[in-house]
C-alpha cells in the first residue's frame, strides 16, 4: 500500500465511489423517464469501473509484478469503456431525436 501517497488514495477510492453513484443516478433517470437508452449509458459506465478497480487493486498490493496482468485487464476495460460510452452517448442522441421528430 506503500505505492500512492493518502492523498492519492482518497482520490482513487472517493472517484471510483462518485463513479458508482454516477452509474446508480443515471438508471435511476432511466426508469423515471422510461427511456431505455439512459439505462444502456449505466451499463455502458461499468468496463470503466472495472478499469478503475483494476488500477486502485494494484496499487493496493504495490504494483506487484504477479499482478502486472491487471494492468493489461484496465487498458482493455478503458478501451472497451470508451466503445460503451460512445455507443450508448449516441443511443441517447438517437432517441432524442425520435422525441423531437414524433
Amino acid at each position: 500500500m506503500h505505492a500512492l501517497s493518502i492523498p492519492t488514495w482518497i482520490i482513487h477510492i472517493s472517484s471510483v465511489i462518485e463513479w458508482i453513484a454516477a452509474i446508480w443516478l443515471i438508471w435511476t433517470y432511466g426508469e423515471v423517464t422510461q427511456n431505455p437508452a439512459w439505462r444502456a449509458l449505466s451499463f455502458g459506465m461499468l468496463p470503466a469501473l472495472v478499469s478503475a478497480m483494476c488500477a486502485c487493486t494494484w496499487h493496493y498490493f504495490d504494483n506487484s509484478l504477479a499482478l502486472e496482468w491487471m494492468v493489461t485487464l484496465q487498458a482493455a476495460m478503458t478501451l472497451a469503456g470508451n466503445f460503451t460510452l460512445c455507443a450508448a452517448a449516441w443511443w441517447i442522441w438517437r432517441s432524442a431525436q425520435e422525441s423531437v421528430d414524433s
